[in-house]
């Protein structure tokens, strides 16, 4: 097998185009690959059509920076210091980004379709909510977008046994250009290891044209083969890897780092006011070469403390 190591921004350039559409991997402030969101914003990839079951930090700030033009998506918070992502509840109030919303469950099975090379699948979740009644997209926006599916969702009673006259929900699969997830560890050929909660990466990964991992640790294949039942995905997924300590920052990458409360708070009232909004992108993204830079201006007194306890995986007495 090939070796798949690139540095971040190679990385970001092959695969992540103008308008494409893309899929983060984690969970609101779990494991987001933080580093390649950066990247993106430096390199000012715009026009994004995003494909999130639950969005956190990363996606927030993909949506300040004015990159993200639509988005399908069940969920995004920036966990406890705000219950709806800040500049993404912004965007949908001002009617700055386009958004169809589907429940948690809908949008992994949306994934697992497409990993699954089907068109739809079905299910009962979302039956008789305003889920299934409303539409966030328009039909010249799905006729043109050539990302969204011509219809949001299909009610249709179950066609084995139509007399029970038993309804199902029928959800569109997801193919999304490139998915981007943060690891604890992988290989130089691609093989990657996620420890703890999965969330839907491996989905994600599998349903996706390209798929870039960033992980916390660079290891040799004999590593990954030894308990090869605890690997997420094998080599074949996999198009770039690229190694970032420190990738998921301020988000938690479990038996590694917590996630950072002081930095996610400060970013949440920061984000309130645009123009203070606009001083946090410049001194973190914009006004740094790259993430170690970031990373540097962090401080190590503060990753530091971040450092998660052997036997619990995240890091005891916090102040949270």
């Amino acid at each position: 097998m090939r070796d798949k190591t690139v540095q971040l921004d190679e990385a970001i350039g092959n695969y992540v185009k103008k308008g494409c559409s893309i899929s983060f991997g984690g969970f609101t402030i779990n494991r987001n690959p933080m580093a390649a969101v950066h990247e993106i914003i430096r390199q000012e990839i715009g026009d994004l059509h995003v494909y999130m079951h639950s969005g956190g930090q990363g996606f927030d700030l993909l949506v300040g920076a004015g990159l993200v033009e639509s988005a399908e998506i069940a969920y995004g918070a920036n966990g406890r210091y705000a219950s709806t992502c800040v500049n993404f509840r912004d965007a949908v109030e001002n009617g700055d980004i386009r958004v169809e919303d589907y429940s948690n469950f809908q949008m992994v099975l949306r994934f697992l379709g497409g990993a699954m090379g089907v068109p739809f699948l079905p299910t009962k979740s979302g039956l008789g909510t305003d889920i299934m009644a409303r539409r966030g997209f328009d039909p010249e926006f799905r006729k043109e977008s050539g990302k969204a599916p011509e219809e949001k969702l299909i009610e249709m009673v179950d066609p084995f046994d139509p007399d029970r006259e038993e309804k199902v929900a029928l959800v569109p699969s997801i193919n999304p250009g490139v998915t981007i997830v943060h690891a604890q560890k992988a290989d130089p050929e691609g093989t990657v290891r996620v420890e703890g909660l999965t969330f839907a990466d491996e989905e994600q990964i599998k349903s996706a044209r390209n798929v870039i991992v960033t992980c916390e640790e660079l290891v040799g294949t004999d590593e990954l083969r030894r308990e090869p039942d605890r690997n997420l995905v094998p080599s074949l997924n996999v198009d770039a890897v690229v190694h970032v300590t420190f990738g998921a920052h301020p988000t938690a990458c479990l038996n590694y780092y917590d996630y950072d409360p002081e930095h996610l708070k400060r970013y949440c009232n920061l984000a309130r006011d645009e123009g203070e909004f606009e001083n946090y992108l410049e001194e973190y993204v914009l006004g740094v070469e790259d993430f170690e830079e970031y990373l540097q201006k962090v401080g190590v007194k503060s990753l530091l403390g971040l450092l998660a306890g052997s036997d619990t995986g995240y890091s005891q007495g916090l102040e949270r």
